[in-house]
């Protein structure tokens, strides 16, 4: 096999020459889905940013994962945009380990949000009357920048040691760059990046699920003991929770075992499909299980947009697509 040095060159992203048919049917959908999370999600940040009220805990969580939300999603989107309207199908080395560090880094800090949310809810569910000071807004953003320096160490070593890799072969089967890419086309076994990688995705995906497991289970058995409809309000909220985080972590952990699970001869597209299952869903379902779900948040966005609405330099795309928000928004059940 032809060597491909390791700092220079380019790969081929299989999974764009597999979309290149569909590429004008492709192009405006993903296009639109881009925009309007960009849309939604900048919105709840900067409401909870401009809003003193929305100033505690569960607010700076929210706002932390739908911030988390659009880097993930500017990591991957724009890219693929321009390479469907340009019909190139291949990303630079530097690129390919950029990507990689950027969507390895917001899978880590959504697992981590995701987490320190679920506990959040568990102190102000189980523990009411010491949650004003077991969890307080310094708390809170201490947690918050530790999970980010945490993540940026992981990843930043894992792409430094996937750089300093020898690489046979220049063909990624995805339709985007990430850490076992490099691995799997390792001239040599890459024995010490496996390892590495496999324990502490592991160890860091264990720990995060125990605790959601724990504290949503909790959770559950308090509900149980409330009135009817207080708990089929609750169960509905952590039905919806968990279904949007199984989502993100069924996709994600598809990320990580597809390449150990070589017998499994998947299509490519079933692949394509899989892989950018955590990148798409999560960014464009978080804003509203989490953020219009609840009812302080939920009217400041719909105060928010209805001001941009009546803006007169609003352009009309922007304004269409706020005022769809708006009527999804309304119709949301407040809880």
């Amino acid at each position: 096999m032809e060597i491909v040095a390791n700092v220079s060159g380019s790969f081929v992203l299989l999974g764009l020459v597999e979309m290149e048919m569909q590429k004008y049917l492709y192009f405006p959908f993903f296009t639109v889905i881009y925009l309007f999370t960009l849309m939604i999600n900048s919105i709840i940040v900067l409401v909870v940013l401009k809003e003193k009220t929305l100033h505690e805990p569960m607010y700076i969580l929210i706002a932390s994962l739908v911030f988390n939300g659009i880097f993930g999603s500017s990591s991957f989107f724009p890219k693929l945009i321009v390479d469907l309207i340009t019909s190139s199908k291949t990303i630079s080395h530097s690129e390919c380990l950029i990507q990689a560090f950027c969507i390895t880094t917001f899978a880590l800090l959504e697992m981590s949000t995701f987490t320190v949310m679920a506990y959040d809810r568990y102190l102000a569910i189980c523990q009411p009357l010491q949650y004003s000071t077991l969890m307080t807004n310094a708390k809170v953003l201490r947690i918050t920048a530790t999970c980010w320096v945490t993540a940026f160490i992981f990843v930043f070593i894992t792409i430094l040691m996937a750089w300093r890799l020898s690489l046979c072969g220049n063909k990624i089967n995805s339709i985007y760059c990430d850490n076992m890419s490099f691995i799997v086309l390792s001239c040599l076994d890459a024995l010490v990046n496996r390892i590495y990688t496999a324990v502490v995705t592991s160890s860091y995906f264990s720990i995060t699920i125990l605790v959601t497991v724990f504290s949503y289970f909790r959770i559950f058995i308090v509900c149980l003991r409330i009135s009817k409809e207080s708990r089929q309000k609750a169960i509905h909220t952590l039905v919806t929770h968990l279904l949007n985080f199984s989502i993100f972590l069924m996709g994600f952990l598809f990320v990580f075992l597809r390449y150990r699970l070589e017998a499994v001869n998947l299509p490519l597209m079933a692949h394509v499909l899989l892989s950018v299952t955590p990148l798409v869903f999560p960014p464009l379902l978080n804003p509203l299980i989490y953020g219009i779900r609840t009812h302080a948040l939920k009217m400041k966005v719909v105060q928010y947009l209805q001001i941009l609405n009546e803006g007169p330099k609003w352009p009309n795309f922007q304004m269409k697509l706020s005022s769809k928000f708006v009527k999804i928004v309304k119709h949301k059940e407040v809880h």
